[in-house]
């Protein structure tokens, strides 16, 4: 491998704010310490988190490398790594983390997984973040069984777009919101068995859902859109069902009366991938569940663009426009 340089360019924010305070710049290549690898990026993931980061909903310290998942190649590694995670230089890896719109990263070991032979260092970032997310809704949030109807929300997104696959795979019946006519075949494609186009005076998701199924709704309603539809989600569910308000992409949803939730016995659940995946042995088990049905049942790994790092900003207002299809990648 080719020595490891002393700088790198990276993208940093000062303060919170627009596009305008995403800084492409150059910074030092970071070290690794005890338990750490560093790894030289080849894809870098956007993901909707990023965003909150970068607006101030999520606070977090300054100055700030933003970016939460990558893939690459180990470039060095730090001492007392565990012998049980067998790493060398140069072996492919993904990762999730800190810090990753960067050309290098500093990743704590225990965080990073060889990608399997069979899957390409873009598919491994591209399905990452967003595929366990997925997996982790339909097996943890919401046992998802065979034959259960379950609405999904933006079902072209990063995170809708896994849900229609994975939840295809385990044979429930999945209906699935656009944005527009476009999107209506790239959701079909991805597996949803009814699309409504969630605009007015084009689609009515709540009739849709009464009429799939003979008034009693849905099993599950996976809602990455947050507060415009969190109101109609708890009507859309159906009795000892699951609303998970797992995202913010039209802002987050505000105090609600939990007395609501009796008239249904529903439940309401704002997870996030990361306390599913707090141990190794729960890292290594959905992950390797993710890259299984990727090879196994030959997923679609869509990915919308593969922006140069320095367009970072042209990515951030692309994902937050809400028209993207798949998953954005930079490429440093």
């Amino acid at each position: 491998m080719a020595p490891v340089p002393k700088m790198m360019k990276a993208v940093q924010i000062d303060k919170t704010g627009g596009t305008e305070v995403l800084q492409y710049k150059d910074l030092a290549v970071p070290t690794p310490k005890d338990n750490e690898v560093l790894i030289k990026n080849e894809f870098i993931g956007v993901n909707y988190i990023d965003t909150y980061f970068r607006t101030g909903l999520y606070p977090n310290p300054k100055p700030m490398v933003l970016g939460r998942e990558a893939s690459g190649s180990i470039a060095a590694l730090g001492s007392q790594i565990p012998n049980s995670l067998s790493f060398s230089n140069g072996d492919p890896v993904v990762y999730m983390g800190v810090s990753a719109y960067a050309e290098y990263t500093v990743c704590p070991a225990e965080k990073v997984l060889k990608i399997p032979d069979g899957i390409t260092l873009s598919d491994a970032c591209a399905s990452f973040l967003q595929g366990l997310t997925a997996l982790t809704l339909v097996e943890e949030t919401h046992k998802v069984q065979s034959g259960d109807w379950v609405l999904v929300l933006a079902a072209t997104g990063g995170v809708g777009g896994w849900l229609c696959q994975i939840l295809r795979a385990k044979g429930a019946k999945t209906i699935g919101t656009v944005g527009s006519e476009e999107k209506v075949q790239v959701a079909k494609v991805q597996g949803a068995d009814v699309i409504v186009i969630d605009r007015p005076g084009q689609g009515d998701v709540l009739k849709t859902v009464k009429d799939c199924t003979d008034g009693q709704g849905a099993a599950a309603v996976f809602d990455g859109v947050g507060k415009e539809t969190f109101e109609r989600s708890l009507e859309c569910v159906a009795r000892k069902g699951t609303v998970a308000s797992f995202g913010n992409a039209s802002g987050a949803v505000g105090p609600f009366l939990i007395s609501k939730l009796s008239a249904k016995n529903a439940k309401v659940a704002r997870p996030t991938l990361f306390n599913y995946i707090y141990t190794r042995e729960e890292f290594e088990q959905y992950s390797a569940a993710l890259f299984k049905l990727m090879i196994d049942r030959k997923f679609s790994v869509r990915i919308h663009e593969t922006y140069p790092l320095k367009d970072v900003a042209r990515a951030h207002n692309d994902i937050e426009s809400r028209k993207t299809m798949g998953k954005l990648l930079l490429k440093p």
